[in-house]
């Protein structure tokens, strides 16, 4: 059922109220008497236009909280995974008193976009504890850079994979093995063992870990951010983050 058709339903039943309690019972009428009820209902909204955008509003205010109790309840089934994995890279401040989890895919404009945000609040907020999922779903090129990514992660260690992150959020033009390889030495280090180490096991492990975690989030798309116990789908304004950080330390 469309959200016209149900808009107009529970509108119907509204202005089912104010007609007589037999009225109510839409299976015990008549053809006559359904008819007559239709043709009110619709009589209603012509000269109530606004009741209609009112019940939208109602509607998708309900929506809305109901997302934000379920994406609250994910968050909580799956926090192990999302916040002490054991193989995701930690940014910012290792014991701040705000996480954000953000699954991030380099070929992803709103991925990139959303990095020079991030980078800002890090360095405005010093109790930021910021957690990088690789999460690479919109093309071969992307899954290339994740590989690389956490690759040059397992072979030289997390401020390998920090420099590696910054290069390939940033990084423009066609992505190949060879044009990583490159990336890598170019970044001082050692672009070929990063590539040799593309396809291992504990890669593909890790791969697959955040891809199962994102399907129990329900992550269709990048960047998705979990801030707290708060999922965030899309890119945020710094003003936006900011907001929701102040209104989690405030709950603690």
């Amino acid at each position: 059922m469309n959200i016209t058709r149900t808009l107009a339903l529970t509108t119907a039943l509204t202005v089912a109220t104010a007609l007589p309690g037999h009225a109510l019972d839409l299976t015990s009428m008549t053809d006559d008497e359904r008819n007559a009820f239709r043709d009110e209902v619709r009589a209603y909204l012509l000269d109530n236009p606004e009741v209609l955008m009112e019940a939208i509003g109602v509607l998708e205010e309900r929506q809305a909280h109901a997302q934000d109790a379920m994406d609250t309840d994910l968050v909580k089934v799956n926090a192990d995974a999302l916040f002490n994995d054991g193989y995701s890279h930690i940014a910012g401040n290792p014991d701040g008193d705000i996480t954000i989890v953000e699954f991030v895919d380099y070929q992803c404009g709103y991925c990139r976009k959303s990095y020079d945000v991030v980078q800002e609040l890090l360095e405005k907020d010093k109790g930021v504890r910021l957690i990088l999922k690789e999460f690479p779903i919109l093309s071969e090129a992307s899954m290339l850079s994740a590989r690389f990514a956490i690759s040059g992660q397992k072979l030289a260690g997390e401020q390998a994979y920090a420099t590696l992150h910054d290069a390939l959020i940033t990084l423009r033009g066609n992505v190949s093995v060879d044009s990583l390889i490159k990336l890598g030495n170019d970044l001082g280090l050692d672009g070929q063992a990063i590539a040799d180490g593309m396809d291992a096991p504990e890669v593909d492990a890790i791969l697959a870990e955040n891809r199962a975690l994102g399907q129990r989030l329900q992550i269709t798309g990048t960047p998705a951010f979990v801030m707290h116990d708060t999922m965030a789908r899309g890119y945020m304004p710094l003003e936006q983050m900011e907001q929701i950080i102040a209104a989690k330390r405030e709950e603690s």
